[in-house]
């Protein structure tokens, strides 16, 4: 098996500005599923704490999750508009080959 790398954010939005971080985060998503090193990019709102998001993002490797955090539409849409809204922000990284054994 082909190993990558993952990454798992844990955001949570200022109260007043989680609807506004939930309409940015698809299109970050989008173009970030463009990029050449990117497998997945997947994002899931918290049901009994909507201000609070998880996104799942899978990588060829680490070299791609780097390219990805300094691309431009990560600068202004992440940087710039979602991460000013946030009160926390958590990203681990992992690598793997989606195996247990």
């Amino acid at each position: 098996m082909t190993e990558h790398f993952v990454a798992i954010a844990t955001y949570t939005a200022k109260p007043d500005a989680a609807d506004r971080v939930a309409q940015l985060l698809p299109t970050l998503a989008a173009e970030s599923r463009q990029e050449p090193g990117n497998i997945s990019y997947s994002i899931a709102r918290d049901l009994e704490r909507p201000s609070v998001f998880t996104i799942v993002e899978v990588y060829d490797d680490a070299d791609a999750f780097t390219a990805h955090r300094e691309s431009a539409h990560f600068a202004s849409i992440g940087r710039m508009q979602i991460i000013p809204m946030l009160e926390s922000r958590e990203v681990v990284g992992y690598s793997g080959d989606g195996t247990l054994d």
